[in-house]
């Protein structure tokens, strides 16, 4: 996606198994086709990633049918220790993308270890939490998804915080066109649409929703763009919350995290972002 984007001159994708050279192979084969050009490497060296602009962070053991993103805690902590160093040795200047789960302790640990100030270091769980609310309900209101806007705050897992006050189609709230039944409904089918797909696949977790929500957050730091989106972000003060990475609306750009942009809350949601926030920091403890 980011290479039909032609956001990149080089993208080098990075794997301990051999077979990502020939999923890298098989991408570069349809520049014609797809009209994009850039210089694709599959490698399974971390010199290749010399000086790199972004890294996206993947890497780790991915959810089987029954598994919470937080029985991952333990497994890919060991994994992103080993990635943080390797990041930190070649490419100390990169802005971190972090979509390995469970991800805001990821994001946490990732921040922790490599040492980078805050801005550069994000976790991707609110776009795509954001883009599963907006199909359920695009899909339930047969309108075009474009048209829908939405946010999800807090914690990428169970704990997550939909905001139906802030999301809308084409501006008119949605609890102004649906009824609180079925707003609750598709909530509930967003906080479990990883685990559905995980049901459903078996052996592997979800693929081109995350891909494209890495996509959307890519293309606004090469481009620039400012875009207010929610991602894991740390939070110093922030909301209240203080040494957590939390799901929060922030403003993107080259630098990274230009703004964490803090809206006013109901009770409601105020309540369940504090759990939300309290079952990252138990998770936290556990990293520690």
């Amino acid at each position: 996606m980011i290479s039909e984007r032609e956001l990149a001159k080089e993208i080098v994708l990075l794997d301990i198994v051999e077979s990502v050279k020939g999923k890298t192979l098989d991408i570069e084969c349809s520049s014609p086709t797809m009209q994009f050009s850039c210089n694709l490497e599959g490698c399974c060296e971390y010199e290749k990633i010399e000086n790199s602009d972004i890294v996206i962070i993947t890497a780790g053991f991915p959810r089987k049918p029954g598994m919470s993103r937080e029985d991952l805690l333990e497994k890919n902590k060991k994994v992103i220790e080993g990635v943080c160093d390797n990041i930190k040795k070649y490419a100390p200047d990169s802005i971190l993308i972090v979509v390995t789960n469970p991800l805001d302790v990821m994001a946490y640990l990732t921040l922790k270890r490599t040492g980078f100030p805050r801005e550069r270091v994000i976790g991707m769980a609110g776009v795509l939490d954001s883009a599963r609310l907006r199909n359920f309900i695009a899909k339930e209101l047969d309108v075009n998804p474009k048209n829908v806007q939405g946010l999800v705050l807090g914690s990428h897992g169970d704990s997550m915080v939909p905001l139906p006050e802030y999301t809308t189609v084409s501006g008119i709230p949605i609890t102004m066109l649906m009824e609180n039944e079925k707003i609750e409904r598709i909530i509930e089918r967003t906080r479990n649409c990883g685990a559905e797909i995980v049901n459903y696949l078996k052996t592997g977790s979800a693929y081109y929703s995350p891909a494209s929500s890495i996509l959307e957050m890519v293309e606004a730091i090469v481009k620039d763009s400012k875009s207010v989106l929610p991602a894991s972000v740390y939070l110093n003060g922030e909301y209240g919350y203080n040494d957590i990475f939390l799901g929060v609306p922030i403003k993107l750009g080259r630098k990274g995290v230009e703004k964490i942009i803090e809206i006013k809350l109901n009770e409601k949601a105020k309540e369940l972002l504090d759990k939300s926030a309290e079952m990252t920091r138990k998770n936290i403890d556990k990293l520690k």
